[in-house]
């Protein structure tokens, strides 16, 4: 079989040993955290240093490396590794903070290849920095150490690969052809129904990944509804944050107590839409206040998202949120009544049961006394904080569960497109 090239800014290309990296015990957590020497080959034991971490055990993502993550992708998805149907390559709508970060979660894949990034808002220079300190965790680069990434003929070379860069307003006019891209990872949280986003599938795009929710595209979250995916359907949505560790959770719940009705708050970090200082917000009064020094109570469609991802739970949820001052990592806070009757003790041991067989990778469970900070980086979509629930009755109880709304989140929209890869090339798309 050919090899397939996808769009969104990668390729998978089998040759892992190219850029092998075999961190030792103490070096299992992922892409900030791996600091110092990291080059195209950097050799059996890389010289990493975690000098700010005095306890990694929870930003530990369940993955320790590419291999393992491919692993965990295969249960839920059913893509074989090995397989070149699932090769790709794809391209980058906009270099935002999703975008950037989902381009290093690509990176961290080993098996990836960097193919094209547009941003009309940025030049090549600036884009550069933008890559190298993309966090505020510090420097981090692919295969940069003195804080330069190489450059050659307007484009930048990451991995021994040239990456196009474009700088297009008009989403039409962005030459993905030129570089090979059929993938599409639409990134600015502006084109987020089908229509808007279907302005990418010009040239050699086939299909687009939203890294949003939609309100006509459908919605998939990883280890919950991929099964219901039509190779057939141009553009597809990743869904929410939120809705990401909040679906996995619901539907464990759901499937072994059964949820009658449930309330969820979501306390979230800052993102790019808040003020740093009181402005106009005629939509929103409450959001045109400083994130630096409030609470902010917002709005959130994550909760009737779940709905969507999970038919027999529509209508049953609904949620709002507090916008809180801190830069990553949000916690979802889900209150439900449900049909049969358990104890605490027993509702956890199902969701670590969970975690442990068939959600593992994407629900993590922790009895830890952790704080948001200890799950920066976290690959997982929802970890489930065991000792911070509470239960008022055999039929009420109140469950927490922590998720890295930027960096767990962008490593499913990366999930999904393997997915979408590999199910568009057995339908033969």
């Amino acid at each position: 079989m050919s090899q397939r090239r996808i769009e969104v800014f990668w390729r998978l290309t089998g040759a892992r040993e190219k850029h092998r990296i075999e961190p030792s015990a103490d070096h299992l957590w992922c892409r900030d955290g791996l600091r110092g020497t990291l080059d195209v080959d950097p050799g059996p034991s890389a010289d990493l240093e975690r000098p700010w971490i005095k306890n990694t055990r929870h930003r530990r993502p369940p993955f320790p490396n590419a291999e393992e993550h491919l692993e965990v992708l295969h249960k839920f998805t059913k893509v074989d590794p090995q397989d070149p149907a699932t090769r790709i390559a794809s391209n980058q709508r906009d270099l935002g903070r999703i975008g950037r970060i989902v381009y290093r979660n690509a990176l961290e894949l080993k098996d990836t290849e960097v193919v094209a990034i547009n941003d009309p808002f940025i030049d090549l220079e600036f884009m550069v920095r933008f890559l190298l300190f993309a966090r505020y965790l510090g420097f981090s680069s692919p295969n940069s150490t003195d804080g330069r990434l190489p450059v050659q003929d307007g484009k930048l070379i990451v991995n021994g690969k040239l990456v196009t860069i474009v700088g297009e307003r008009d989403p039409a006019a962005i030459p993905w052809s030129s570089a090979g891209a059929e993938y599409i990872v639409e990134s600015t949280g502006v084109f987020t129904t089908t229509e808007k986003a279907s302005a990418r599938l010009k040239g050699s795009a086939k299909k687009v990944i939203i890294s949003a929710p939609s309100a006509d595209a459908p919605m998939f979250v990883v280890g919950v509804n991929l099964n219901k995916y039509d190779p057939a359907v141009k553009v597809i949505s990743n869904a929410s944050c939120t809705t990401n560790c909040l679906a996995p959770l619901a539907k464990i719940i759901h499937d072994n107590f059964g949820i009658v009705e449930g309330l969820m708050t979501t306390v979230h970090a800052t993102t790019a839409t808040q003020k740093t200082v009181d402005g106009p917000s005629h939509k929103d009064w409450r959001g045109g206040r400083s994130v630096n020094n409030n609470i902010i109570p917002s709005s959130t469609g994550a909760a009737k998202a779940v709905g969507k991802v999970i038919p027999s739970l529509n209508g049953k949820l609904t949620g709002l949120a507090f916008r809180v001052p801190t830069l990553d990592v949000s916690v979802v806070d889900l209150v439900v009544r449900i049909e049969k009757p358990a104890t605490y003790e027993e509702i956890k041991a199902t969701i670590k049961a969970a975690a442990e067989g068939s959600y593992k990778g994407i629900v993590e469970y922790s009895e830890d006394q952790v704080v948001s900070t200890d799950f920066i980086g976290h690959t997982a979509s929802s970890i489930f904080d065991a000792g911070a629930g509470i239960q008022l009755s055999p039929n009420f109880v109140k469950l927490i569960s922590w998720y890295d709304n930027e960096w767990g989140y962008s490593r499913r929209v990366c999930d999904l497109l393997v997915y979408a890869a590999a199910q568009d090339a057995k339908a033969g798309l």
